[in-house]
């Protein structure tokens, strides 16, 4: 989470539940191939997991994550969540 693109994509799927790629590099305003790259650095580290969804590769937070990601930046505030 040292990373400011990975903490970025993290928080964004806290907020967002399951997201596509294509959702995190257009909320993130990065590269699609980035992204991917970062979720895959994730994934490996077991902080985010990965279904196919069709063509759509679909990603959402492991309790892990969850776990880390409130450590370093907090509970989210209630209210803000946003609803998938």
């Amino acid at each position: 989470m040292a990373d400011p693109t990975r903490l970025m994509l993290a928080a964004a799927l806290r907020e967002g539940g399951e997201l596509c790629v294509c959702d995190l590099a257009w909320i993130s305003e990065r590269a699609q191939n980035l992204v991917s790259h970062h979720l895959r650095i994730l994934r490996t580290q077991g902080l985010v997991r990965s279904r196919r969804d069709g063509k759509l590769v679909m990603y959402e937070l492991t309790e892990v994550g969850h776990a880390l990601l409130s450590a370093v930046i907090g509970e989210p505030v209630k209210g803000t969540e946003v609803r998938a």
